[in-house]
């Protein structure tokens, strides 16, 4: 099946954008037979960084959590040199990385992740590229900025991240909520909503997703919900965002009696087949982009991920990028790459099952925790991807609801909030990621968001421990 024609999804701004005769002209730059007088490009002379040398473990990666004892401790460690001048075969100079150029990102550091795509996802069509960017936040300010006009309609998950919520409000869209379950985007109630679609306005254009480990709730798509979710795409003709930073993260289903410190090693066949399907290895008609990030896997301040879909689009997203971003960071482009071509493909698969078994060792600790502390009146289920866990709470069981209260969730979870900061604790009102126009004001149910990722395990169990405590404050009991 041929890919489709994306370009009338376009926005007028990306669809007016031309080619820059200024950024044309570097194809002749660092060619030896032109002396190169047409851009601002200072010397590498007065970069004044002449090297730069890195530290970090080295696989295998052999800890009980899974992930490397630090090089100090063990010895086995990885050396990144990097020099302004030639270095080695697959780094990149900081006399390149520091220049102008490469909008689209440097050459060996998409080659490693277009390598890592082909491995991971098997995109099922010819004609996919990638690009780098400043990390998933201005992807996805430029995948608006590509794609939506004011006034036009944007399908999203009725919980979403806040950030990625006001930056669409901030291009005036009309947000379309989708209603949610645990387990994330119900494909029924979607196609409920576009079945019965006023024809007076147009069909929403893009659908913004987070289907692995959902920020806020932690929820993940199955396979299945997966392929319904793109059946619809293609039937109503609209372009799936999935930003997936916490894809890695999936531990699989929580068990009571699992000691996840003890589970084995899986094999990389054993762990890529267990990984759920991505919206990118089941597009054979190139309407997915893809957004991935360094910041859950390598660190937030890398500020650097990369974009995948069909090179038309990305053509789009480069001239975007030519007059916001200009390109990711160069000192971040050296250094990533550097450590990623010497820990190589297999060595990197080895550093994300590392975080796995890592996250699989937290969530499952969290989970025993809410068991500990936890009222009645509380219920969760258990995420099986991501760094965060929902705790959900019906306010019709508190005895003074009505009086107290007047009936109003909000005012019941505010006091919640407001209680366990008191104690200690603090976990984000699920309010806080409601987006706007969503249909929640029937429900009496309202949840809290937190992670057990920001703490070590002695402090995630005081934490919850006093949350807990909140509650049965508050509810009386």
């Amino acid at each position: 099946m041929a890919i489709k024609n994306l370009r009338s999804h376009l926005s007028k701004e990306a669809a007016g954008r031309k080619n820059s005769p200024l950024k044309s002209a570097f194809k002749y730059y660092g060619k030896d037979n032109i002396v190169f007088l047409g851009g601002g490009l200072p010397m590498a002379d007065y970069f004044p960084w002449e090297k730069i040398e890195a530290s970090s473990p080295a696989p295998p990666f052999t800890t009980p959590a899974g992930i490397a004892e630090k090089p100090s401790v063990t010895g086995n460690e990885v050396k990144t040199i990097l020099e302004k001048g030639p270095t080695g075969k697959l780094d990149i100079p900081l006399a390149r990385s520091l220049q102008y150029g490469h909008t689209d990102g440097q050459p060996e550091l998409k080659e490693f992740f277009r390598e890592h795509t082909e491995i991971i996802h098997h995109p099922p069509y010819k004609e996919w590229d990638i690009i780098l960017t400043i990390g998933s936040t201005e992807a996805w300010d430029a995948t608006l900025r590509t794609f939506c006009d004011p006034n036009d309609y944007v399908l999203v998950e009725e919980h979403a991240f806040s950030s990625a919520i006001e930056t669409a409000r901030a291009l005036n869209v009309n947000f379309v909520p989708v209603p949610m379950d645990e387990y994330g985007i119900i494909p029924e109630k979607m196609a409920k909503i576009l079945d019965n679609w006023d024809s007076s306005k147009p069909l929403p254009k893009i659908l913004y997703t987070v289907p692995t480990g959902q920020n806020p709730t932690g929820s993940s798509l199955s396979n299945e919900r997966r392929k319904e979710i793109y059946a619809l795409a293609c039937k109503y003709d609209f372009i799936i965002i999935e930003d997936e930073p916490y894809y890695f993260l999936q531990m699989g289903e929580y068990s009571k009696e699992q000691d996840a410190t003890k589970l084995p090693v899986p094999t990389h066949e054993q762990f890529l087949k267990s990984l759920v399907k991505s919206f990118l290895s089941i597009d054979v008609e190139g309407r997915v982009v893809r957004l991935d990030s360094c910041s859950k896997v390598l660190g937030p301040g890398t500020r650097l991920g990369w974009i995948i879909a069909q090179q038309e689009l990305l053509e789009r997203y480069v001239r975007v990028h030519e007059v916001t971003i200009q390109s990711a960071s160069g000192f971040t482009q050296s250094i990533v790459n550097g450590l990623l071509q010497r820990w190589g493909q297999d060595g990197y698969i080895d550093w994300l099952i590392g975080l796995r078994k890592e996250y699989t060792i937290k969530r499952d600790f969290t989970i025993h925790c809410l068991e500990k502390y936890m009222p009645d009146v509380v219920s969760w289920t258990p995420p099986v991807a991501g760094m965060f866990f929902t705790v959900v709470i019906d306010a019709a069981k508190h005895p003074d609801f009505a009086t107290k209260y007047d009936s109003d969730p909000k005012k019941l979870e505010t006091a919640i909030y407001e209680k366990a900061i008191e104690k200690g604790a603090l976990m984000i009102p699920g309010s806080w990621f409601n987006v706007p126009d969503c249909e929640l004001s029937k429900t009496t149910k309202f949840f809290y968001r937190g992670t057990y990722a920001a703490v070590d395990l002695p402090k995630l169990d005081v934490g919850i421990h006093r949350f807990g405590d909140a509650v049965k404050d508050i509810f009386k009991l």
